[in-house]
């Protein structure tokens, strides 16, 4: 049968959020091991580094988050 009309252009439901979640989780890896290492090269204190730890954990609780609803937009779709 005939699939509906739609932009050839447009990604599948869900591919846009799943890049957004692995570019979150590639910039908090980087901030995490880049906050660590600029920490003890100019001699930060130790709760700098700790800073950029909290903040890299919280990019991944968004991704985590972010790839949950995915996982679940895609089921209740049946792919």
């Amino acid at each position: 049968m005939n699939k509906p009309d739609r932009d050839s252009r447009t990604p599948p439901f869900g591919r846009v959020q799943a890049r957004l979640a692995s570019v979150v989780m590639l910039g908090a890896v980087a901030l995490s091991l880049g906050g660590a290492w600029l920490s003890a090269q100019i001699g930060l204190a130790q709760r700098w580094a700790v800073l950029f730890d909290l903040v890299a954990l919280a990019g991944f609780a968004f991704a985590i988050i972010v790839l949950f609803q995915v996982w679940r937009a895609r089921q209740r779709q049946g792919d």
